[in-house]
């Protein structure tokens, strides 16, 4: 994606990998933690948050990048409560279609308790994601597909 010439702050690949390298770290921390506390065993846990924030960087990028080219195309600019929150659910929506399957395997648990593992996950998730996008933005800047275009010099 091009970056227009007046966008400001973090931009292009740089941005996305800053982007996925903070949310995974912090990810894989919490996930291992999570899993713990329902009464998993640490080394199982550790390795499945690992193999999951590997899933995740994968849909990350994957899912970022049709959302920025969806974004650009919008005529209103900028990222509102509802643009966040459809992004996080869309995020979040997909990744646990790949991970309750992943999770029932290696925990040897039924599909139904994955489900249910994935929706207390989901639900520290959806908080997380929408969080740290927000706080990722105002540090860094809007990424160019959510900036407004510039006025030309009169």
């Amino acid at each position: 994606m091009k970056t227009s010439p007046s966008a400001t702050g973090l931009q292009g690949p740089v941005r996305r990998f800053v982007f996925v390298t903070l949310y995974e770290l912090i990810a894989i921390i919490v996930s291992s933690v999570l899993f713990m506390a329902i009464g998993l065993e640490a080394g199982a846990s550790g390795v499945m948050a690992v193999v999951a924030s590997t899933l995740a960087i994968v849909w990350n990028i994957t899912f970022n990048h049709l959302f920025e080219r969806w974004e650009a195309r919008q005529t209103v600019k900028g990222r509102s409560v509802r643009r966040r929150a459809v992004h996080a659910m869309g995020f979040e929506g997909g990744l646990a279609l790949m991970l309750i399957p992943l999770m029932a395997w290696w925990f040897e648990v039924s599909l139904w308790q994955a489900t249910w593992m994935e929706a207390g996950l989901l639900l520290f998730f959806l908080v997380y994601t929408y969080a740290f996008n927000w706080a990722f933005d105002h540090i860094f800047g809007l990424p160019a597909s959510a900036q407004p275009a510039s006025l030309p010099a009169a």
